[in-house]
């Protein structure tokens, strides 16, 4: 799986979640509304995600293993960092 776009839009209000993100792969699909959350435990990802009709949220979309998740989070998370948080630094 290639992703070869990143584009992330920060939250301004105060909360859990920091920014949202989407990503396309290979030049041809787009998964849009990845949630960057700051957990107990730092920073993660949460999959696009609908409320169902008994009140649990399920995914929309989602990687099927925990690898590429790992990997596509940490991707995700290097650019809030290297966008988002090192542009406040300089503001």
């Amino acid at each position: 799986m290639n992703i070869t776009d990143i584009r992330m839009r920060k939250i301004d209000k105060e909360g859990k979640m920091k920014a949202v993100a989407s990503i396309t792969i290979e030049n041809e699909f787009v998964v849009h509304d990845i949630k960057v959350i700051e957990g107990e435990k730092g920073l993660f990802i949460a999959m696009p995600s609908r409320k169902a009709s008994d009140g649990e949220y399920k995914d929309i979309a989602h990687p099927i293993r925990s690898e590429t998740r790992e990997l596509l989070q940490n991707m995700i998370l290097d650019k809030y960092r290297t966008e988002i948080l090192e542009g406040q630094q300089s503001e």
